[in-house]
């Protein structure tokens, strides 16, 4: 019974024993993990520290440019058309069967080359016709002189009159040139010189002539070399030929269309402004052009024109554009977004449009010194869609100097004194 007991006391100690060898097991292990698990924590937040200081040492890419004086052109911007003051459809002046045609559509040409002919025996068989009636006539008054006498010498009654009757006819003409007198008067004092002269038989000779024909034989022969002249079609101008409307060996009358002569190495651009606004314009003033056709090209002109009156319709007023187009890129016809310079302000404090940011109501820039971004507010005066000018300021730590290099790219999440390194 004793030795029963003996066992059962010895079995609790042991199981006790056990218990707390357990027990400090687990409390060793848990002591261990915890400790692990702080320094793994403080290990990682110290390299997210040193992270963060990494990242916020390293300079930030922007872009710059250079606050400067200049001028500040305010445009108005208006629709306009493209058009060419040389355009001259070319019309046949007499008929005939077209013997040759020496162009095709769309052929450059210069001025004073043959661009058609039309058959031209005809003319040339009424201008011999004409010549052969001429001579006639001139023979028949050569002969009618020859069985003449010899010409009275005029009395110097006679040549008083002629030479008062020039004396008047001069000091009127004089007068007619310098708008002194009127149409009426010059006539009425070159008549008066006529008739003194056909009275005198000074002009004797040319009365002869007329009454044989002769003068009438001389206008024939005139008009028939210039009707041959016509079927020759010559450039007025160099250009384009387009819209050919004949084709050769086809017969062609008097007045026919017979194609279209354009020159468009200038082009002319009509736009239209406000009457409110057209007190802003300027002959000689520059002008931007930008074509549909051409979306990523600007163009140059001036103002040649403006119009003086103003459409009743729509209130507006032409003005015309003087373009050069020496590639013939802007055809007639082309619709054009035109900028006219309508206010120049000179001397102005200016930056890009892109440095210009709003924060908080307020606009601002940064200005780069010693690598650093400096954040400045700025007052805004004039500005176009390129460039603002700022206003000086008499606030320490706000507005932009001459000079300054402000950031124009790169800037919009930059915080004051954040470093940064400029991009070329």
């Amino acid at each position: 019974m004793q030795e029963e007991v003996s066992k059962m006391i010895l079995s609790k100690k042991i199981l006790t024993i056990t218990l707390i060898v357990i027990g400090i097991c687990v409390a060793v292990y848990f002591f261990i993990i915890k400790n692990g698990a702080q320094s793994e924590q403080a290990e990682t937040a110290k390299e997210a520290a040193e992270a963060t200081e990494k990242v916020a040492e390293t300079p930030i890419p922007v872009k710059v440019d250079t606050a400067r004086i200049g001028e500040l052109i305010i445009s108005l911007k208006s629709p306009g058309e493209a058009v060419t003051n040389r355009m001259v459809t070319v019309k046949s002046e007499v008929s005939g069967i077209v013997r040759k045609l020496n162009v095709e559509e769309g052929q450059h040409v210069k001025e004073g080359d043959l661009l058609l002919e039309l058959d031209d025996r005809q003319f040339r068989l009424e201008l011999e016709r004409a010549q052969a009636d001429r001579l006639s006539k001139l023979s028949e008054l050569l002969l009618e002189k020859q069985f003449e006498g010899a010409d009275m010498a005029l009395e110097q009654s006679e040549m008083d009159i002629i030479q008062k009757a020039k004396k008047e006819y001069e000091r009127v003409q004089k007068l007619y040139a310098k708008g002194m007198i009127s149409e009426n008067e010059f006539e009425d004092a070159y008549r008066q010189y006529e008739l003194a002269l056909i009275q005198s038989g000074e002009k004797k000779d040319e009365i002869r002539s007329a009454s044989k024909g002769l003068t009438q034989a001389e206008i024939a022969v005139k008009t028939a070399q210039m009707n041959l002249e016509k079927t020759r079609i010559i450039a007025p101008f160099s250009g384009i030929v387009t819209d050919i409307q004949i084709s050769p060996q086809e017969h062609i009358t008097n007045g026919r269309d017979l194609f279209v002569l354009v020159n468009i190495s200038r082009i002319q651009v009509h736009a239209r402004v406000l009457e409110s606004e057209i007190g802003k314009m300027k002959q000689g003033r520059e002008v931007i052009l930008r074509f549909s056709a051409y979306p990523d090209r600007v163009f140059e002109g001036r103002v040649k024109s403006i119009s003086p009156i103003v459409n009743p319709e729509d209130k507006t007023c032409k003005v015309i554009v003087d373009v050069a187009n020496p590639k013939e890129e802007i055809k007639p016809g082309m619709h054009a977004e035109v900028e006219i310079a309508a206010e120049i302000h000179e001397n102005k404090l200016l930056v890009p449009q892109e440095a210009i940011l709003d924060r908080g109501g307020r606009k601002l820039a940064f200005v780069v010194q010693d690598d650093l971004a400096k954040w400045r507010y700025v007052q805004v005066g004039l500005e176009n869609d390129q460039f603002a000018e700022i206003l000086p300021s008499e606030r320490e730590g706000e507005g932009v100097k001459e000079g300054e290099t402000v950031i124009v790219d790169g800037h919009f999440t930059l915080a004051h004194d954040a470093k940064v390194t400029i991009e070329k």
